[in-house]
């Protein structure tokens, strides 16, 4: 069935020209499809570059510290030392406490870049264990000597395997004693370079006794129990095998003494270690994504409200909040054909005149440049509506303003965010992305949050306002844009101005020396002060309405922007209804309306009947809602059968008395047993032959 739902288009993703078709809704692959298919897996590609730049080089600082406390645990466990102190740390076992965050689905990617940094640099011998997949000591064991030694092990329960005969691969018994052995064996070859592998030149070569190291990827989902007792069992094996233990934390370091007693926490050498906080990992993705001029893809402001609440306030998920942002480009490419354009200026001017007479006409078609078209003069309105070389011109014009808006509002907006992050309470918001937004969703300036920074931004201290104008400056002058040449002089001039406030009162104020008369020299000490005052009003009054100004020329919303759809997607219901899911209202919608989801043409039916040619459970659903609080199962399906005996052609009187076919009856049980699943029906022990009805209500 052709579908305009977005999760096929994720199913069919791998193949390139599959993503083609599902652009083309189907059809035959067009140009337009084709350049904006292309696009969105450049960018894309680009994008998820950075990302992973980024990543790596938030990460850098934690996992040096870690690889660091690694190295010297292995080498003091490795030493022949006999003192005192060395004998007690053999008994322990050294320990890295990993704290990452509550944002638990970005910690998978933290430990698979964790546990290639230890293969690449360090040891080949790394086992993750996650907590969901262990309810026994005994299987612990099991996955960590499956996954080092490569090999089948059994234990004394398992009399099959200990019985069984197998020449191809030799098993051994599950035992902390057979890793000890193993490693022993595989430790005194001459040279290796991982388990298990045939060696190459480029593998990485290892000392000739690397250590051991266990991840527990989430510490608070393993039972205590199996976790303490496969401590123990480690803490025997300590001098023999050099075993180091990694702890991935989410809530706090308290979670690990509340699990293990103080027998089993002293068997340990903890060393902690904290993470980027999800939150200054968020801004700094945003600043990298978002608030660059690098890419020419742009968020509307409720579009990044929508991601940014997700990420607040249901899982902290940097990973997630990247999930929807690419799925942002994806439908903005999906949806908006004038897309192809949301590339490099240099590239969308080349594409521009490769426009067809189609694409011209979408293009006037588009709300803001209609707009655009109705404030010119008639003659060039004519000249646009008509001639597609004049309007590819205009069209040019347009991108190439768009893209100087975009160079001068960020430089201007991180100036405004230094201004009212210094101010108490943070009227216009304490991060930069609210701002941000809130720029992008109407004209900041006509906020009374706005008002109200500004009022607080007169009271500040000169020392302070200085500083902040400086790093303002600063920021600006970073830019290097030449529409802002003109407001850095000015902005220079005035603060300039303000800083030499003081040496002309102190100039001032030598020359009133030369005066004797005790109450002539009251009096002007006096006007001096009075005058310095209104002074540094008045300038500050300037600079305050210089920022004002500056603010309603470069923070202008996007949508007074022409043609700011080619590169802003706004589709923030679209985006919420994929990611905020509602999965109840969805359930009913599929068994009450199956078309809305299948698009099936047969499937269609008014408000109200039961089609016999949907699928049985829509059918065993729809019989359901007539029913009241307890179902007679043979009512049930003698209802269920005459509907699908009326959808294969027979006629539903001649059915009357005659016994159920057994794969109708069949099809029946499975349908009362998904609705089951699903919730809404129930066993009872009222009647044996009676279910009980869960839910109230239709769609």
């Amino acid at each position: 069935y052709s579908t305009s739902n977005l999760s096929k288009c994720f199913m069919e993703w791998k193949p390139s020209r599959v993503g083609e078709r599902f652009f083309n809704k189907g059809k035959a692959v067009s140009e337009n499809v084709r350049v904006r298919f292309a696009t969105y897996e450049s960018l894309w590609q680009q994008t998820k570059e950075e990302i992973e730049a980024l990543q790596d080089n938030l990460n850098k600082k934690m996992f040096g510290s870690l690889l660091s406390f690694i190295k010297n645990s292995h080498s003091d466990l490795q030493s022949k030392s006999k003192s005192w102190s060395y004998q007690m740390r053999c008994s322990e076992i050294p320990t890295a406490a990993l704290v990452l965050g509550v944002n638990v689905p970005d910690h998978e990617m933290t430990f698979q870049k964790l546990s290639d940094l230890l293969q690449e640099s360090l040891t080949p011998y790394v086992v993750c264990l996650q907590g969901k997949d262990f309810t026994a000591v005994k299987q612990v064991l099991q996955t960590v000597l499956v996954h080092l030694i490569g090999r089948r092990v059994y234990d004394d329960e398992d009399e099959e395997d200990v019985f069984s005969v197998d020449f191809s691969q030799k098993k051994i018994f599950c035992s902390m004693a057979s890793l000890c052995g193993w490693y022993r064996a595989e430790t005194q070859k001459p040279t290796f370079s991982s388990p298990g592998k045939k060696r190459k030149s480029s593998s990485p070569q290892y000392e000739q006794s690397p250590p051991v190291v266990i991840i527990f990827k989430d510490l608070e989902s393993f039972l205590p129990k199996v976790l303490q007792d496969f401590l123990v069992i480690c803490s025997n094996y300590i001098q023999q095998l050099p075993l180091i233990l990694i702890f991935g934390i989410a809530t706090s370091s308290v979670a690990l003494h509340r699990m293990l007693p103080q027998s089993v926490s002293s068997l340990l050498c903890i060393e902690l270690f904290q993470s980027l906080s999800c939150t200054e990992h968020l801004a700094a993705v945003i600043d990298k994504l978002i608030l660059t001029t690098k890419f020419p893809f742009k968020l509307s402001g409720k579009v990044l409200r929508v991601l940014t609440s997700i990420f607040l306030y249901h899982d902290f998920s940097v990973r997630n909040f990247i999930k929807g942002f690419q799925l942002s480009l994806l439908e903005h490419f999906y949806s908006q054909p004038l897309s192809l354009l949301c590339c490099a200026l240099n590239e969308a001017n080349a594409r521009v005149q490769d426009l067809t007479h189609d694409d011209c006409e979408l293009i006037r078609q588009v709300p803001s440049f209609m707009r655009y078209v109705e404030s010119q003069d008639p003659e060039k309105q004519v000249e646009l509506l008509t001639k597609d070389h004049y309007l590819k011109d205009t069209v040019r014009k347009l991108l190439n303003d768009l893209h100087v808006y975009h160079e001068n509002y960020l430089p201007v907006l991180k100036c405004l965010h230094i201004l009212t992050t210094s101010l108490p309470k943070y009227p216009l918001g304490k991060q930069i992305r609210d701002l941000h937004s809130t720029c992008l969703e109407k004209e900041v300036w006509e906020t009374e949050d706005y008002s109200s920074a500004f009022q607080l931004f007169g009271m500040m201290a000169k020392d302070e306002l200085v500083s902040l104008l400086t790093r303002c400056l600063d920021v600006l002058k970073s830019s290097e844009q030449d529409n802002l040449e003109d407001s850095v002089q000015k902005l220079e001039e005035l603060l300039t101005r303000f800083q030499n406030l003081d040496k002309e009162a102190t100039t001032t104020q030598k020359s009133l020396q030369r005066k004797t008369n005790l109450y002539q020299l009251q009096k002007a000490e006096t006007m001096l002060i009075l005058a310095v005052q209104r002074c540094t009003f008045f300038h500050l009054f300037l600079i305050i309405v210089y920022f004002c100004f500056f603010c309603r020329d470069y923070l202008l919303p996007p949508e007074t922007q022409p043609l700011h759809e080619v590169t802003y997607f706004s589709a923030a219901s679209t985006l919420r209804r994929h990611l905020n899911a509602a999965p109840r209202n969805a359930l009913q919608t599929a068994l009450n309306n199956p078309y809305y989801y299948l698009q099936n043409e047969i499937l269609k039916s008014e408000t109200g009947t039961i089609p016999n040619t949907a699928p049985d459970i829509c059918i065993v659903y729809k019989l359901h809602l007539e029913c009241g609080r307890l179902i007679n199962l043979y009512d049930w399906l003698q209802a269920f059968a005459m509907v699908v005996n009326a959808a294969e052609g027979n006629d539903p009187d001649t059915q009357v008395g005659k016994p159920v076919d057994k794969i109708l009856h069949a099809r029946f049980i499975r349908a009362v047993s998904e609705l089951e699943f699903l919730g809404f029906v129930k066993p009872t022990k009222r009647k044996t032959d009676h279910v009980a009805r869960l839910t109230w209500g239709g769609c």
